[in-house]
């Protein structure tokens, strides 16, 4: 019997730590469009960081082999040997909030073209329920010219790849799993439980398994919105609102969520798809689009609290010099995909101030490409009126704030990083 081979179809933050855990018992072959990543890859370097360069090289094949291993290619013929086809695109909006499924369809058509019978194409990008079904397999059945559930077969697996987290890596996470077919189901279950360590759920339907994920984030950005939305409150109060979740913290079913910026590629866009979707069954989701509202007020909100927290230290403000601590969208990562620190960065330029971007994470070439502006790795030599800690990097904990410091200058932590004594204010 002919052992599976599998393809991975995208090798970003998604796809290379999963092509590299099934590389350890499989032959897999990775495709990704972006010429550069995959010549990265194959040096043996992530630039993500979320797979070392030790284990990254440790699965690497130089070409493709019917023996375990990763092969990295841009080049589409090299995936016609492979039975398994696992997309793992990102699933965007565009500037008005509305899904963008073009990566998605684009991949469909790219397995599409190298599919054969008795292939199964299995997707992991965030989508809304039902998309799969209406919007993936017409294009596969269309440019394969194979019958859908009678050729091929298909499944929906739900990426839950935290970036940055270096604890719960892909295998140490449960893994929902489902198939077009009951048999189907069960075969993509065994194949994901052979290196899933965590286990695995397998869902009745694609639907049931688009709708699980969809909704996880969903629930965490309406959690988020309701401190958020408590911060906001409890400023106006002058009542330190970590100081009243920790004391709320203390009976036993109290959700630990914290006040912030929500970005990123899943909590900050997710609930979108789930809200197109309800309204074109004619339903408006109240409470999803409200907690999307809220978040999405907080970097202008951020913003107009250093400006009044500089206004009451007599501090000027057109000309002023503001240090910006962070702009990845979460800490001790580079991800700088729907960062909400530039929201912050924006509202204030508005008040004709000077920023300076700070980030040891980030990177430099990619912060310019995507929001045109410039961040150094370096810290500042100069001095500044006011720093705004947006991200909580480690490499925060230890800075010298005082060396950076104008005087009179403002230090307002948006993540609860430092101690009371060295800040002025923050969420």
């Amino acid at each position: 019997m002919k052992k599976d081979k599998i393809a991975i179809i995208g090798l970003g933050y998604v796809g290379l730590p999963l092509a590299r855990l099934f590389a350890t018992k499989y032959s897999v072959v990775g495709f990704d469009i972006n010429r550069e990543r995959v010549a990265e890859l194959m040096s043996g370097t992530d630039a993500t960081l979320e797979v070392s360069e030790e284990v990254l090289q440790s699965v690497l094949v130089k070409k493709k082999s019917e023996k375990k291993g990763l092969f990295c290619t841009t080049i589409l013929k090299d995936l016609r040997d492979c039975n398994y086809f696992i997309i793992t695109v990102p699933t965007p909006v565009d500037k008005n909030n509305r899904p963008v499924l073009t990566p998605l369809i684009k991949a469909s058509e790219t397995v599409g073209a190298v599919l054969k019978k008795g292939d199964t194409v299995i997707y992991e990008s965030t989508v809304y329920p039902g998309a799969t079904e209406e919007e993936c397999i017409p294009i596969l059945e269309k440019v394969s010219g194979l019958i859908f559930n009678k050729d091929f077969y298909a499944g929906y697996s739900p990426e839950r790849i935290n970036p940055g987290d270096k604890e719960h890596t892909v295998d140490k996470i449960l893994k929902v799993t489902s198939g077009s077919t009951p048999l189907i189901g069960l075969k993509i279950d065994e194949l994901y439980k052979s290196v899933i360590t965590a286990g695995t759920h397998l869902a009745p339907t694609i639907k049931v398994a688009e709708a699980a994920k969809v909704i996880e984030n969903s629930q965490r950005d309406i959690n988020i919105a309701f401190v958020n939305e408590l911060a906001k409150i409890f400023n106006l109060m002058d009542i330190n609102t970590h100081d009243v979740l920790e004391a709320a913290g203390t009976k036993w079913n109290f959700l630990p969520f914290k006040p912030g910026l929500v970005g990123g590629h899943c909590i900050g866009v997710d609930p979108y798809y789930l809200a197109q979707k309800a309204q074109e069954y004619g339903y408006n989701p109240e409470i999803i689009l409200a907690g999307r509202r809220m978040n999405d007020s907080m970097g202008g909100y951020v913003a107009s609290e250093v400006i009044k927290t500089m206004i009451q230290n007599d501090i000027k403000i057109k000309g002023a010099e503001i240090l910006i601590l962070g702009i990845t969208f979460k800490e001790n990562c580079p991800d700088v995909r729907n960062t909400k620190v530039i929201d912050v960065i924006s509202a204030l330029k508005q008040y004709n101030t000077n920023i300076k971007i700070y980030d040891p994470w980030a990177n430099v070439a990619e912060v310019k490409h995507e929001y045109g502006l410039d961040c150094v790795k370096e810290i500042p030599k100069n001095r500044f009126d006011a720093i705004v800690l947006t991200v909580s990097h480690n490499d925060f904990k230890d800075l010298n704030l005082s060396a950076l410091k104008n005087d009179n200058a403002i230090v307002y932590d948006v993540k609860n990083m430092l101690p009371e004594n060295m800040k002025n204010n923050g969420l």
